[in-house]
C-alpha cells in the first residue's frame, strides 16, 4: 500500500469580494482535487489547536499525527534540525527573518525576497558584530530566512529564554507599527538588544538589499518525537523547500528529498515536485508534498497568485502523483492544507481547513467541488488534527 500526502500551505482562506465572494479555493479550478473527493470523502480537519499560534510548526506536526501540544517546543528548534544544526538541552534557536522597516512600520516581512547571496553577506556582517566567541551564532538559509542560536555555557541556561518567552510573526504584522510587538517576557531584552544592534550593522553594510533589521521569533529547544516509523509503521519522504518540513520529516526519520527548482514561493517547478513524489514513492511507503506558494500569496496579498498556484499543485502534483497511485496497487491519496492563511489579514489563522481523501477501502463520495465552504456541511470532521492521521493510514 502506497500513501500520498499533499500539502498547499494555507490554502484555506475567506470569500473574496475581488473574486465574486468565492474563496480562493472555490474560484480555483482542481479537476484533480475534485476527482478524489468524488472518489471518496470530503472532510475537515482542524490542524492548529487555540491554546497555540497559527503556524506550519504547529499544523505540519498535526498533519504527520503528533500533536502540537504534547510535542511542540518551537519552529526554529525544527528548522535547526533541517540544517544539520545540533541543540543542546539548554540551547536556544531563533527565527532570524531579514525584514523591511520604515518609519516604525514592518513594510515587508522579506526585505523585498533578498536573494541568498546577499543574505549570506548581511548574515555574515551580524555575526562579526557580535564576536565569533559569542554565544550567540548566526545561520544563514535561504533568502530571508535565516536562524539565531544561542549556546548555554555548561551549567548556564544563559540569558533567560522561556516558554513564555513571547515573539511576533512578522508575516502576521504587515504594514503594522512594530511597537508593541517586539519581543516580550523572560529573556526578551536581549533579544531586543540584537535587533536594534542589527539595524546599526545593516545602516552601515545593506548594500542594495532592502533589509533595514533583524527580526527575531519563533524560539525553541531541541524536541523529542518518536520516528514515523516507530509511530505509524510506515517508512516515508518529505518533498519540500521550506526549512520548517524539511526539519519535521528529519526530526522524524523521513528521507528528505531535495528538488531543483523549489523555491518556496509562487515561482517554485510544480512540475518537478510532482515528479520527485512519484519517484520517492519507488522505495518508501509514504511521501509528503509541501508547497509553500500558496501560504506565499496569502502573505502577498495577491488572489490571482493563489487562485494560479492552487491550480497548479492540482494538475502538476495531485494530477500525476493520483495516476501514477491508480496504476500502481493498493494506496491512498490525501490533500489537506496545514491551517488557514488570509488574503484579507495577510496572516495565519486558527479554523478548520478542507480534506479529501480516496483510495483503497474509501468508498465513492459526492459530486462536490474541493473547497472550503463545501466542506463546510461535511460531518467529516477531525477536531483534533492529530487523529487525522491515523484513520488515513488504517486500511484494515
Amino acid at each position: 500500500m502506497k500513501f500520498a500526502l499533499i500539502v498547499p500551505d494555507g490554502a484555506a482562506d475567506e470569500p473574496q469580494p475581488a473574486a465574486d465572494g468565492l474563496t480562493p479555493l472555490q474560484a480555483a479550478r482542481l479537476p484533480f482535487i475534485d476527482s478524489i473527493v468524488r472518489q471518496g470523502v470530503l472532510g475537515r480537519a482542524n490542524h492548529v489547536p487555540g491554546e497555540l499560534p497559527s503556524g506550519s510548526d504547529v499544523g505540519m506536526m498535526s498533519l504527520m499525527g503528533y500533536d502540537p501540544l504534547a510535542n511542540q517546543t518551537g519552529r526554529a528548534a525544527i528548522e535547526a534540525a533541517a540544517r544539520g544544526i545540533e541543540l543542546g538541552d539548554d540551547d536556544w534557536a531563533i527565527r532570524c527573518n531579514l525584514v523591511t522597516v520604515t518609519g516604525g512600520v514592518l513594510e515587508s516581512y522579506t526585505a523585498g525576497h533578498v536573494d541568498s547571496d546577499e543574505a549570506v553577506r548581511l548574515i555574515d556582517c551580524l555575526q562579526r558584530d557580535v564576536g565569533d566567541e559569542s554565544p550567540w551564532q548566526f545561520h544563514a538559509g535561504v533568502g530571508y530566512r535565516n536562524l539565531l542560536v544561542f549556546r548555554a555555557e555548561a551549567g548556564d541556561c544563559g540569558v533567560g529564554l522561556t516558554i513564555e518567552t513571547e515573539t511576533t510573526p512578522p508575516h502576521d504584522m504587515i504594514q503594522m507599527p512594530v511597537l508593541g510587538r517586539l519581543p516580550r517576557g523572560p529573556g526578551a531584552s536581549v533579544l531586543r538588544d540584537l535587533m536594534d544592534r542589527s539595524r546599526q550593522v545593516f545602516a552601515g553594510s545593506r548594500g542594495e538589499s532592502r533589509a533595514t533589521q533583524a527580526w527575531l521569533w519563533g524560539l525553541g529547544q531541541r524536541p523529542s518525537l518518536t520516528p514515523f516509523l516507530d509511530q505509524y509503521g510506515k517508512t516515508g519522504a518529505v518533498v519540500t523547500a521550506v526549512d520548517l518540513v524539511r526539519g519535521l520529516g528529519r526530526l522524524l526519520g523521513l528521507s528528505v528529498i531535495e528538488v531543483d527548482g523549489a523555491t518556496g514561493y509562487m515561482d517554485t517547478d510544480y512540475a518537478a515536485k510532482g515528479r520527485a513524489a512519484i519517484a520517492a514513492l519507488a522505495d518508501h511507503d509514504l511521501v509528503v508534498v509541501h508547497v509553500e506558494a500558496t501560504d506565499e500569496a496569502s502573505h502577498d496579498g495577491d488572489i490571482p497568485g493563489k487562485i494560479e498556484a492552487l491550480e497548479r499543485i492540482d494538475e502538476f502534483i495531485v494530477g500525476p502523483v493520483h495516476d501514477h497511485l491508480a496504476r500502481n496497487g493498493d494506496y491512498r491519496i490525501l490533500v489537506s492544507p496545514d491551517h488557514p492563511t488570509l488574503l484579507r489579514t495577510r496572516a495565519h489563522a486558527h479554523g478548520t481547513v478542507p480534506i479529501a481523501a480516496c483510495g483503497t477501502g474509501l468508498s465513492p463520495g459526492e459530486d462536490l467541488h474541493y473547497d472550503d465552504i463545501t466542506a463546510s456541511g461535511s460531518s467529516l470532521l477531525f477536531d483534533r488534527g492529530s487523529d487525522l492521521m491515523s484513520w488515513w493510514l488504517a486500511t484494515d
